[in-house]
């Protein structure tokens, strides 16, 4: 069953003329989750997108499932306790898209908390797990730490620790989640925007009918239609405010919205075995230097920073500030490396839709960003909407649940009309499966697929493989990506690729793992794009500038930066 733009096509055809269950707003992971938590319980569901599934906060993650260690320090045990055993659930059901990940957590002369209280912590790390984390905590001397790390800054280092998280395909997630929720029923609609409530009057009360919908591709009919829902659901992360702006005149701002922002290093410059703990000399901050070797030809993701931002996330931007604060990190922690501007490959922001405290009634609004509760908020809003903000992307699951138990609870409409198909925790793509990889690797044509697509698509790597046979390629693949085009077309007909900057930003990491961007590739794969979504040359050479422009404007940061900057790089940028 495909997941394409003609399954879009006939979806907008059901939009216009359905009335659903529930109407979605928002394709991040929450609203992907909340999609595939509807038709588990047999309810109609619409979900629409203005861009690309994932576009925002869901695809500018640390591309990391955890427990949240850090959380223990603030006693938010039931925290932890649930995001451990949703990675647990995670690494067993989705084992292409979530993998075990080893951290380092380095212990100097003078660090608080203490190596002794740094112990307890990593006990009770594995005791809430239940046992069930991909490999125990270690305690590690001077020497071995030296040893796995030897760049790592050895002066005061008294040793250290090694536990176990995960990393994950954060936009590759949300993909999968609708894809899933797509072929049990689920109408999805990207490049839709959500306009305008759509109201009902009885009396003095307004009633939520749904909302109008603006199809934003090129080509599309003109104007707007409505798609009527009993329930709707704004999972709009950043954009809340603006949602709820939309549903009301009075409405009154959620959100605190903080950055976070990621620098991109190879891992050749940057070889490390595992994740490793950083924390800033200047706030004491926790960071982390990712390696995913699994990203082309091999990257370290090193982030995040944590700093306010416009309460439009469009409006978000990678700074001077940002970029000294990660590579100050990185010369602390690594000063014989000597990392700079000119190692960095790419870098990406996202915006956290974080509660603001005043919101939430506590009145606190001088607490720090840093210790604004990632745990999510669900309330009513005009009509009987229902709005989410907050949340950790390890949790999207339990966090879909509550969120559709909140809504049930508010409105019989629905409740009554819920019947159960399938549990959540089933697998959220079947082929993906270790038991499917083993069959497939039985195949006859097994042994020409390469690890890559292995790891990335599971038995449907296979699928690469026939469709290349049907369409040779034209040329050769970067480093860490086979069969490049064969990648598009499958991305194009199961990923719901609308557009080039699709794949490249989010169906795979071709731009961020790259110097070039992988736009070497662009002729070709504008060609191929416009063979599989029945384009014109014309309309491919628009495609191409598109691109381009995306592009263009996510490396922006690089010439905001001072000259001087530009020209001496890490040490002088840093400020050490």
């Amino acid at each position: 069953m495909d997941f394409s733009f003609q399954t879009r096509r006939r979806d907008l055809d059901r939009l216009r003329k359905e009335e659903f269950d529930v109407l979605v707003i928002g394709g991040g992971i929450t609203g992907a989750a909340v999609a595939r938590e509807c038709v588990s319980r047999g309810l109609s569901v619409a979900l629409v997108e203005r861009r690309d599934i994932s576009h925002g906060t869901s695809s500018r993650s640390s591309k990391l499932i955890h427990g949240g260690l850090r959380y223990l320090e603030k006693f938010q045990f039931k925290l932890v306790f649930e995001a451990l055993a949703e990675r647990a659930l995670l690494l067993g059901t989705a084992p292409t898209m979530v993998r075990p990940l080893p951290f380092y957590f380095p212990v100097y002369r003078g660090d608080r908390p203490s190596r002794g209280l740094l112990a307890m912590g990593m006990w009770l790390y594995d005791v809430l797990s239940l046992f069930r984390a991909p490999g125990f905590h270690r305690s590690l001397g001077r020497d071995q730490m030296l040893a796995e790390i030897p760049a790592l800054r050895s002066e005061g280092l008294q040793g250290g620790f090694r536990y176990f998280d995960a990393s994950m395909w954060d936009d590759v997630l949300g993909v999968e989640i609708l894809r899933d929720a797509s072929q049990h029923g689920a109408a999805v609609a990207t490049y839709c925007e959500a306009t305008s409530p759509v109201f009902s009057k009885t009396g003095d009360q307004e009633s939520l009918q749904g909302f109008n919908i603006r199809d934003c591709e090129p080509g599309a009919v003109p104007g707007e239609f409505a798609v009527r829902a009993r329930q709707v659901i704004v999972c709009a992360g950043p954009w809340t405010d603006e949602l709820g702006s939309r549903l009301a005149s009075s409405w009154k701002p959620w959100l605190k919205p903080s950055k976070g922002v990621h620098l991109v290093f190879d891992l050749k410059r940057l070889a490390l075995p595992g994740a490793l703990v950083m924390a800033h000399p200047d706030d004491g901050r926790i960071s982390f230097a990712i390696p995913r070797p699994d990203y082309g030809g091999g990257v370290v993701i090193v982030g995040t920073t944590d700093a306010p931002t416009p309460a439009d996330p469009d409006r978000a931007e990678i700074t001077y500030e940002d970029v000294s604060y990660l590579l100050k990190l990185l010369s602390r922690n690594f000063p014989s490396l000597g990392l700079g501007l000119d190692d960095v490959l790419s870098a990406y922001i996202g915006v956290r839709p974080l509660m603001d405290p005043k919101s939430g009634g506590d009145g606190h609004s001088s607490r720090h960003l840093q210790q604004i509760s990632r745990e999510h908020f669900i309330d009513s809003g005009p009509g009987g909407a229902v709005l989410v903000a907050g949340g950790k992307y390890t949790t999207h699951r339990t966090m879909a649940h509550e969120i559709l138990e909140f809504a049930v609870a508010r409105n019989e409409s629905i409740r009554s009309r819920q019947s159960k198909r399938f549990s959540t925790e089933s697998p959220i793509n079947s082929r993906a499966t270790l038991d499917a990889i083993e069959r497939a690797r039985l195949h006859p044509r097994a042994g020409a697929v390469e690890k890559e697509l292995w790891e990335r698509y599971g038995a449907e790597a296979l699928e690469i493989l026939g469709i290349e046979q049907e369409h040779p390629a034209r040329g050769d693949s970067p480093e860490g990506f086979p069969r490049i085009e064969a990648q598009l077309r499958f991305g194009i007909r199961m990923g719901m690729v609308l557009h080039l900057e699709d794949f490249y930003l989010r169906r795979i990491p071709l731009f961020a793992s790259r110097k070039d961007h992988g736009l070497p590739w662009l002729d070709r794969l504008a060609e191929v794009w416009a063979e599989e979504l029945e384009k014109t040359s014309a309309a491919a050479e628009a495609e191409k500038k598109a691109l381009m422009t995306e592009l263009a404007a996510r490396e922006s940061w690089r010439l905001a930066l001072p000259t001087s900057a530009q020209e001496k790089g890490a040490s002088k940028v840093a400020g050490v």
